[in-house]
């Protein structure tokens, strides 16, 4: 009589200015960012990136489904916070202290956001860093 809910995990990532947030749930594999596959990800660099958590899990991610929708920043910081919501969602989803040893020990960003941040315009400059040069003639 008591049947199982359908197991649905909310998972996050952020780096820079850009939020990722991820739904995973029972399904066939299918993995899509802002709704079209994670194959079509348009820099294939960061796509390889992208890619990672899940060839790390290995087989058991063709029983779930990761849904993520990210927005802000650039096309690589949307690409890194979607790495790490796509790897929490795994690790969070199977309960599996394994997979969670092999994200670490490959990478660690899988699995924590990024805090850096940009620092902020300083006056006398055109940045952070950068300043007026000085001329003493």
């Amino acid at each position: 009589m008591s049947e199982r809910k359908p197991v649905i995990i909310y998972t996050s990532g952020k780096r820079k200015t850009a939020v990722a947030r991820a739904v995973t749930r029972k399904g066939k594999g299918l993995i899509t960012i802002n709704g079209k596959p994670v194959e079509f990800f348009p820099v294939p660099l960061l796509r390889e990136k992208l890619m990672d958590p899940i060839r790390l899990a290995g087989d058991k991610v063709n029983e779930i489904d990761i849904e993520v929708s990210v927005s802000g920043g650039g096309i690589t910081g949307q690409a890194d916070a979607s790495r790490t919501a796509i790897a929490n969602g795994i690790v969070d989803y199977f309960k599996d202290d394994s997979i969670q040893e092999a994200f670490k020990g490959f990478d660690r960003t899988l699995l924590v956001n990024d805090i850096r941040r940009k620092m902020p315009k300083k006056p006398t400059g055109s940045g952070a860093r950068a300043k007026r040069q000085k001329s003493y003639r």
